[in-house]
């Protein structure tokens, strides 16, 4: 046996005690391998809780979409409707008035007599209270004169207007004038129609008024008791009966209101720089009258002559009539009376395309309006804003954001740039 052969012999045995041991050694290493992971992994956890108990936590917030839409700009007031032309029978003297026997609602006729009045007091026609009496008539005659002439030029001025509406539409049907013109005319002509109406009214009255003039003068002067008839100066229906009961009345005390409940007003006291806004033709819509659609409405004048009021707050505010004329035909309302309360929402401004976001979602950043964009990584973002007009709701967007993208509504303090949300809700 050579050396090398020896070499290998001696080698040998010890070879199989080094391969017995490696896989001890190979399982001594794989727990080594298990612990670090271990490590690793608790370390990992640790890191990722500290992370978690740093950040900061999501901020919640309700995400409202800008869109395209329908947006209407209205002023919104109380108001109350009103007959147009009331007339209120007053005593003619003083005297003892004898029970009214009509109640409000009932129909009467021009002349038809509505009260009477007795002299309280047998002395009332000396030579003193004639001579008044004689002034009165007079003064009545030439309150007829005048109403003559009134409704006169009233009537020549409707028939004008008339005139020119029926040119206009003639004009308007061959497309030779636009609309507008022509819905002028007409409304001029509605208009002058019904001031000829109430200056007939008015002439009416004087004429009442001297007839009751002329029945003062033509009592008996020995100081007999005879009744004065109170007579309706024009037709219509009784609305309110504000001295029903027998009384001693003073000259000049209301008896009744006539009028005709058909002819009905709207009137809205505004604040004056609301009503700059407003012009004769701006459309109205009356809401909350009971009924279950609103109905429709034109404002007829806005009065030059404001005045003032106490606000509920103890404010004085500068406020203004404004009369609006019921469109809707008269069966639609025919409930409607009166002094009744409905609101009126004046359409100051409409679009039909219009890029808008919930006013709620709009705040000031500087002298700049902003909101808070969201991202796709649902993070909010800081985004200066051209805002146009406002309806109170919604706000319009000129510039600054685009159809579909996400705002944050209501933003609360803990919203910021950069700040992960936790959306609640979108709109």
């Amino acid at each position: 046996m050579n050396r090398s052969e020896t070499l290998r012999e001696a080698l040998l045995p010890g070879r199989g005690r080094v391969g017995a041991a490696a896989p001890a050694r190979r399982r001594g290493d794989f727990g080594k391998w298990l612990k670090r992971a271990l490590w690793v992994l608790v370390a990992a956890l640790v890191a990722l809780a500290l992370w978690r108990a740093l950040s900061p936590a999501p901020a919640p917030a309700d995400l409202a979409i800008a869109e395209r839409a329908p947006m209407r700009v209205t002023l919104d007031e109380d108001g109350r409707t009103r007959v147009r032309e009331r007339h209120v029978v007053s005593a003619p003297q003083s005297g003892r008035l004898l029970r009214v026997t009509l109640d409000p609602g009932d129909t009467v006729r021009a002349g038809d007599v509505v009260a009477r009045l007795v002299p309280t007091v047998p002395s009332l026609l000396d030579a003193r209270t004639r001579a008044e009496a004689e002034a009165r008539v007079s003064a009545a005659r030439s309150a007829v004169v005048r109403a003559q002439a009134a409704f006169r030029a009233a009537r020549a001025a409707a028939e004008l207007a008339r005139t020119e509406a029926a040119r206009m539409a003639g004009l308007f049907a061959q497309r030779a004038i636009p609309e507008a013109e022509h819905d002028a005319a007409a409304t001029r002509a509605r208009t002058a129609t019904g001031e000829a109406e109430a200056a007939a009214a008015a002439e009416k009255v004087a004429q009442s008024e001297l007839a009751m003039a002329r029945a003062v003068l033509a009592r008996p002067a020995d100081g007999a008791a005879a009744e004065i008839p109170v007579v309706a100066p024009v037709g219509g229906r009784v609305l309110r009966v504000p001295q029903e009961s027998e009384a001693v009345v003073a000259a000049g005390t209301p008896i009744l209101e006539i009028g005709d409940p058909a002819d009905l007003e709207v009137v809205v006291d505004v604040l004056t720089a609301d009503a700059v806004g407003l012009a004769p033709g701006t459309p109205v819509s009356i809401v909350r009258w009971g009924g279950p659609e609103a109905l429709e409405g034109r404002v007829r004048l806005v009065e030059p002559h404001a005045f003032t009021k106490i606000s509920a707050l103890g404010i004085e505010e500068q406020r203004v009539w404004v009369r609006v004329d019921i469109v809707t035909p008269r069966t639609v309302w025919a409930a409607l009376g009166d002094g009744f309360e409905v609101d009126a929402r004046f359409l100051l401004w409409s679009g039909e395309d219009v890029l808008q976001v919930p006013a709620s979602a709009v705040f000031r950043r500087g002298d700049d309006w902003a909101v808070f964009r969201v991202d796709d990584e649902e993070r909010a973002r800081l985004a200066r804003v051209d805002l146009g007009r406002s309806n109170g709701a919604a706000v319009e967007i000129r510039g600054g954001l685009a159809a579909g993208d996400a705002v944050v509504d209501y933003p609360g303090e803990r919203v910021a740039e950069g700040v992960r949300l936790e959306v609640r809700e979108t709109r």
